[in-house]
């Protein structure tokens, strides 16, 4: 079981956004979300947007940095991927 962050490539408001992941559960994803002081608005239905500058925070507290193409297999393996298709708009 692994939390997991990928590089912040993703502008808005002002800086860019990280994802981040569980590979394992949302109730891991969730509680570590919490310990880490990031808002539930942040959730977007799989993961976390993040901003760059909490990174280095969320690697402290134990989250592996990974890069964007791997944050995203691991999260297909772990069944926990919702699939833009299946996202309300």
């Amino acid at each position: 079981m692994a939390i997991l962050v990928d590089d912040p490539l993703w502008p808005n408001h002002g800086t860019l956004w990280a994802h981040l992941i569980s590979d394992a559960s949302l109730d891991e994803l969730h509680a570590f979300a919490r310990a880490a002081g990031i808002p539930s608005r942040g959730f977007d239905h799989d993961h976390y947007d993040v901003p760059a500058e909490r990174i280095d925070a969320l690697v402290a507290m134990g989250a592996e940095r990974v890069p964007p193409k791997e944050l995203v297999r691991r999260l297909i393996a772990s069944g926990l991927r919702v699939k833009e298709r299946d996202r309300p708009h």
